[in-house]
């Protein structure tokens, strides 16, 4: 059973910085996609960043030259690098990963960023 084991949330202070990682297993298969989306209270879930095998990393407006998405060495790894954070980043942040026309979610990470 594949399973995506999202970690590193928590309470930060706006301006600082905050390190999401994302696990994954249970696949021989390496993901084609994989991606961080977030959900604010009372909002729908938005993608923040996406980073495909091989093709071109997207970031959402809100977030571009301040977050950065980065796969790591192990298979099936991403990462999330989130400096200069605002109040406005705080949310759930979930792990998405796709291959081969199936999705998976891991079940999030929640971040507060208040002082």
């Amino acid at each position: 059973q594949v399973q995506l084991v999202e970690s590193g949330g928590g309470l930060v202070q706006p301006g600082g910085s905050l390190r999401l990682s994302c696990a994954g297993s249970g696949t021989i298969f390496s993901f084609n996609v994989m991606a961080w989306y977030r959900q604010a209270a009372g909002k729908a879930r938005e993608l923040v960043a996406s980073i495909p095998s091989g093709g071109i990393i997207y970031y959402a407006d809100s977030v571009k030259g301040r977050f950065t998405i980065s796969r790591g060495n192990a298979r099936n790894t991403v990462y999330l690098q989130m400096n200069s954070v605002k109040p406005e980043d705080t949310a759930v942040y979930y792990c998405y990963a796709a291959n081969v026309g199936i999705v998976y979610w891991g079940k999030g990470a929640v971040v507060t960023v208040s002082s």
